[in-house]
């Protein structure tokens, strides 16, 4: 008997197109709900990477500063009680500021008040000796006659005081005689008895912030370069002590008032400088994310503040509103007290 053939169903088998489209909207819904998971996700890592770039940013930015603010005043001869040039109310020529460092105000610079960002000028040599101070025993033909000319070399800066007066020659020595003479640019006002430093090569360096708000760093005539990057303020005070002989800092101080141009005993009583630097985080937020400070006194100030000021002494204030939607980025504040270490170790040579 033939085998018989099996019927096939004429019924079909698959997914409806209800279950098609069920499939679909769900798919449509897990695919939206990841990347909204995504984009939150990517955003925190964003901020976070922002964040740590502002952090080392500012870190790097904040030694720059510190490691040229420390040099301040070397190889200026202040430890001579005798004969310091920080005594000089009489200078060659007219005008020349030697201070190892100063502070303009931002808020006098930039006419926006106080809060703006300050320019912290450092000055300094280079000098192998440190300035050691030499006196003059004669003077001819432009050549001063010392007992030795070993702490000079050819190009160096010079500074000649004599009480309180003072002659300033930048890179002024133009050559050496022997073991005793140094000639020099200019001396028409020098005579016999004075004394004689050679500073090496004179530094004159600032640091400021500039329209790209970026930290720069001058030297000298140099034009200003860039150092790091998303740098929007530089805040700074003066740490002072009572007496110019004394080491305590009993106040900090802006570079407003008697303290925007120091006279003749002024620089003497400086004796730290106490900045903040603020680094962004250049990834803008769509939320407000950011806030004045709230008071520049103590009891924990919030917002963006440079650090826990007192009554007597109140921290200076942050004022970035001059920058275009300033409160839609994150910020870091990097503190610090440099202790000007030329100064203090010369404490001795000023009356009290």
């Amino acid at each position: 008997m033939a085998k018989k053939e099996p019927a096939f169903s004429t019924r079909q088998t698959g997914f409806s197109l209800v279950e098609i489209m069920v499939g679909l909207v769900v798919s449509l819904l897990v695919s939206l709900v990841i990347m909204q998971v995504f984009a939150v996700f990517e955003g925190q890592k964003r901020s976070s990477s922002g964040t740590a770039d502002a952090q080392t940013n500012g870190h790097i930015a904040l030694y720059n500063l510190q490691r040229d603010v420390q040099l301040a005043g070397y190889a200026l001869p202040i430890f001579s009680s005798s004969h310091s040039p920080l005594q000089c109310t009489d200078f060659t020529p007219s005008g020349t500021d030697i201070s190892p460092v100063s502070i303009i105000d931002g808020g006098t610079l930039a006419g926006t008040g106080t809060g703006a960002s300050d320019t912290v000028i450092v000055r300094y040599g280079d000098a192998h000796s440190g300035g050691s101070p030499a006196t003059i025993s004669s003077v001819s033909s432009g050549t001063v006659w010392l007992l030795n000319n070993a702490a000079c070399q050819v190009g160096d800066t010079a500074i000649v005081s004599l009480g309180s007066a003072c002659v300033f020659i930048e890179n002024g020595v133009s050559s050496l005689t022997g073991t005793t003479g140094v000639t020099l640019d200019t001396t028409a006002t020098i005579s016999s008895g004075a004394h004689l430093s050679c500073l090496g090569h004179w530094k004159t360096i600032s640091y400021a912030i500039n329209a790209a708000q970026q930290l720069t760093r001058s030297e000298n005539s140099d034009a200003a370069s860039p150092k790091v990057v998303e740098i929007v303020s530089v805040q700074a005070q003066y740490g002072i002590s009572t007496t110019a002989n004394d080491n305590t800092v009993s106040l900090w101080v802006n570079a407003t008032d008697a303290w925007a141009h120091p006279d003749i005993a002024q620089p003497n009583r400086i004796k730290a400088l106490r900045v903040a630097i603020v680094a962004r985080n250049g990834l803008p937020e769509k939320e407000t994310v950011s806030f004045d400070c709230d008071t520049a006194q103590p009891n924990k100030p919030n917002g963006l503040c440079a650090w826990v000021g007192t009554t007597g002494s109140p921290a200076p204030l942050i004022d970035l509103s001059h920058l275009p939607d300033w409160q839609h980025y994150r910020y870091r504040v990097f503190s610090t007290i440099i202790p000007l270490r030329n100064i203090v170790w010369s404490k001795d040579a000023f009356p009290a």
